[in-house]
């Protein structure tokens, strides 16, 4: 029960904080909605993972099976885990799986490019537990290699390090 009344004390604060971090400047197509609230903002670094597959049309080609990232906070600590899904989750417990609403070009065309996410599904109790909608940008790498996918490496995996900030949103209240 202490617990309970800590985290009801708690969750304001960390509310607090969060709306403290500006919105990033971002595309209006990226924006998240403005009845919207900034809840977390996190810097992933990882792996986007690859597989060499046949396309549609029967050609192999490098395609993305899913990222392996760490989460950290603003103070460089680690604070959750990004992978397949899209899904993040928090060391809290709480979960949120993500579906592409918006995709855009990064400015560098080596980065992959920037997001914007909505909820598809939650679990778990914590600050990811009402996220909404969910931003990927400030990219850098994470592209598939733009050869090696052959015969000989049809099946293989590749990982391509990769680092993005992300913003996750809840509705005002």
């Amino acid at each position: 029960m202490r617990g309970f009344f800590l985290l009801l004390f708690l969750f304001p604060l960390l509310l607090a904080g969060a709306q403290q971090t500006p919105r990033p400047d971002v595309p209006e197509k990226l924006a998240a909605p403005a009845a919207e609230q900034l809840v977390l903002k996190v810097h992933a670094t990882g792996s986007q993972v690859y597989t060499c597959r046949a396309a549609a049309d029967q050609k192999l080609v490098w395609t993305l099976k899913g990222p392996e990232a760490e989460l950290f906070d603003a103070n460089n600590k680690s604070i959750g885990k990004h992978y397949a899904g899209p899904a993040w989750k928090h060391n809290d417990g709480s979960e949120v799986v993500g579906k592409v609403a918006v995709r855009q070009d990064a400015p560098d065309t080596t980065d992959i490019p920037w997001l914007l996410l909505t909820a598809a599904s939650h679990s778990g109790a914590g600050i990811l537990a009402s996220v909404t909608s969910i931003q990927r940008i400030h990219t850098k790498g994470g592209q598939p290699p733009p050869s090696g996918c052959d015969d000989s490496h049809r099946g293989a995996e590749i990982k391509a390090a990769y680092s993005a900030d992300y913003y996750f949103y809840a509705p005002s209240h």
